[in-house]
């Protein structure tokens, strides 16, 4: 049953609300806490909606089978993508002794005041700020929670793809 109902566009447009619901997830967290964004962690966003966006083109275009593959391979190499970023980011966490305890300049300022170039080094290099662990879920971090469920995610675009065959 659960097959069926997950078979064709809804489970496409399931993906894009858990993509966005988790973003939406974080706000939540950040408003509630007071909790500043470091770089990482807007990375990590804006994969998240990448993802969902992918999702929802799937949900759109009418699937053909080669259509579900590319966009499963799309979907999955966007997870793999955020699950790198959310790697660093908790390596960041794990080695934060190591790490320069300032705080970097902020995601805005970056992509201002520097060439594309260097402001994308600059984010995905982290800053002292992404060390930091600032909020927890059952002792698991805020990228911990986002590897488990940009993986999720992935997974979840694989099942699609055979499901919907």
């Amino acid at each position: 049953m659960i097959n069926r109902f997950l078979s064709g566009r809804t489970g496409y447009f399931l993906g894009f609300l858990a993509s966005f619901g988790l973003v939406g997830l974080a706000l939540v967290i950040q408003t509630k806490y007071n909790l500043e964004p470091c770089p990482l962690c807007i990375s990590q966003r804006m994969v998240f909606m990448g993802v969902g966006l992918l999702f929802l083109i799937a949900c759109i275009v009418n699937p053909t089978i080669l259509w579900r593959k590319i966009s499963a391979a799309l979907q999955v190499a966007a997870a793999l993508g955020g699950a790198g970023v959310a790697i660093r980011h908790w390596y960041l966490q794990a080695h934060k002794e190591e790490i320069i305890a300032d705080c970097g300049v902020g995601f805005d300022y970056m992509f201002e005041n520097f060439p594309l170039r260097k402001a994308f080094s600059l984010v995905f290099k982290g800053t002292g700020d992404c060390a930091a662990i600032d909020w927890k879920l059952l002792g698991l971090t805020l990228p911990q929670l986002a590897l488990i469920a940009f993986v999720g995610l992935g997974i979840y675009a694989i099942y699609l793809a055979r499901l919907n065959k």
